[in-house]
């Protein structure tokens, strides 16, 4: 018996009956095995008080810190056949390094000619568009000789028609004059006769005043003409600056509209231009597209297409290539009930398979071969395999990660939290309860 407690079970039972008591009594070791007993059941209670630190563990794989400088795949941008390689796998690339040559499969741009030939069509066209320009400013230069024409016309008309409505005033102020001396020569003539008859004028004089009489009704018929006759010419003057004012009309709306024809003309050519300046670059870009070179300087890791003669569609994977300057980091993945206990700026803990390692989760300090890490960014959208993405940078303040390291590695990392008695975290893991929720210091906060 330990002696633990004065409750002892000798009190209530008989034991003597039992022969295992015979058995331990006659035992010598049986007291050494109630104090290795006693000594043991002390450490575990001490050992239960002892501090843990709680942690959160993920696994993943090295990868780098910057996306550009992950191992990428080499796409086509344009269908065709492969005729040369100019690299085999393990070889290493400089920037703009030609690494396949492709040739043309479509139709369209089988010609050899084509950005030549695009590019003639692109000067005839502007040529085109310097014409209907020319013929524009023939155009306005005939509008402007028109409207000079017209004036001139419109002023030798408008000139013409005063003349007749001058000749009109004339002719009226002499038709007036001659119906006076009409009206003169009547009373004369009748005054003659008048005279004859009382024997004072003789009939010569009578016969004289007749023929004066007759003359002036004469003269009266042909001045009446000749009024009616200029105020025709008036007419025709007129319908002369209308038929000029129309006629030059007609030819200007002509003109303008030649010259909108030509405007339209020339813009829907400027459309052309465009283009076929557009189709002209494009043929040359696809021409630098022939020859795939590499995207920055790196190893080829994988020929994806192989053969020659072999066609490939826009987009096709050719070559992956792995940069060869990175920045190393690991990715890593955490259960969904332990995202809220991670934060970025926070450090974790690293090891890496293959590496040789001693890893106490609870006492990190006594661990052997893990490395520093600290925390730079958490996706917040849950991963395929039901885990979220973690990245994780060296820590610059411990030592370096190893060189030897090879992109893809597996690694295990764990994120260090509060300390707690064990037997808070043996209770804890019994229950299924997560880690106590920990945020960091303000300190912290203000570093990330």
């Amino acid at each position: 018996m330990l002696n633990i407690t004065n409750n002892r079970i000798d009190k209530f039972v008989d034991i003597s009956k039992y022969k295992s008591k015979a058995i331990l009594e006659e035992n010598q070791s049986y007291n050494v095995i109630k104090r290795i007993i006693g000594v043991i059941a002390i450490i575990a209670i001490v050992f239960l008080f002892l501090p843990w630190t709680q942690n959160i563990s993920g696994s993943g794989f090295v990868t780098t810190l910057k996306p550009y400088q992950r191992p990428q795949t080499i796409h086509s941008a344009i269908a065709g056949r492969i005729e040369k390689w100019y690299v085999k796998e393990g070889d290493f690339v400089k920037k703009g390094d030609t690494i396949l040559f492709i040739s043309e499969i479509k139709e369209d741009y089988l010609d050899p000619n084509l950005v030549e030939n695009t590019g003639n069509q692109v000067k005839a066209k502007e040529s085109a568009v310097q014409s209907y320009d020319q013929k524009v400013k023939a155009l306005e230069m005939q509008m402007g000789a028109i409207s000079n024409e017209r004036n001139l016309k419109l002023k030798q008309a408008q000139n013409k028609l005063k003349q007749s409505y001058l000749k009109v005033k004339s002719d009226s102020t002499d038709l007036e004059a001659v119906k006076t001396q009409l009206k003169i020569a009547e009373t004369q003539y009748n005054r003659t006769v008048a005279l004859q008859e009382e024997g004072l004028k003789p009939m010569t004089a009578v016969e004289e005043k007749r023929v004066k009489l007759q003359e002036m009704q004469a003269k009266i018929i042909t001045q009446e003409n000749k009024y009616i006759a200029s105020q025709n010419d008036v007419l025709n003057a007129t319908m002369e600056l209308n038929r000029i004012q129309a006629e030059y009309t007609e030819k200007v709306a002509k003109a303008s509209s030649d010259k909108q024809t030509a405007l339209s003309s020339k813009f829907d050519t400027e459309a052309q231009v465009n283009k076929l300046k557009n189709q002209y670059t494009n043929y040359q870009i696809r021409n630098g597209l022939y020859y795939i070179t590499a995207p920055q300087d790196g190893y080829v890791n994988r020929a994806l297409q192989s053969g020659l003669g072999e066609t490939i569609k826009e987009g096709t994977s050719i070559v992956s290539i792995m940069p060869s300057e990175f920045e190393i980091a690991v990715e890593t993945y955490v259960d969904p009930v332990d995202l809220p206990l991670i934060h970025k700026g926070e450090k974790v803990r690293v090891w890496f398979d293959g590496w040789p390692t001693i890893v106490f989760s609870g006492w990190p300090g006594m661990s052997y071969g893990t490395f520093g890490g600290i925390i730079v960014a958490k996706e917040n959208f849950i991963s395929e395999n039901g885990k979220y993405r973690v990245l994780i940078a060296p820590d610059p303040e411990e030592k370096n990660w190893p060189e030897q390291l090879s992109i893809g590695a597996g690694t295990q990392t764990m994120a260090l939290l509060q300390d707690v008695p064990i037997w808070f975290e043996i209770w804890r893991t019994l229950n299924g309860f997560p880690p106590n929720y920990y945020q960091p210091t303000k300190q912290n906060n203000k570093k990330q």
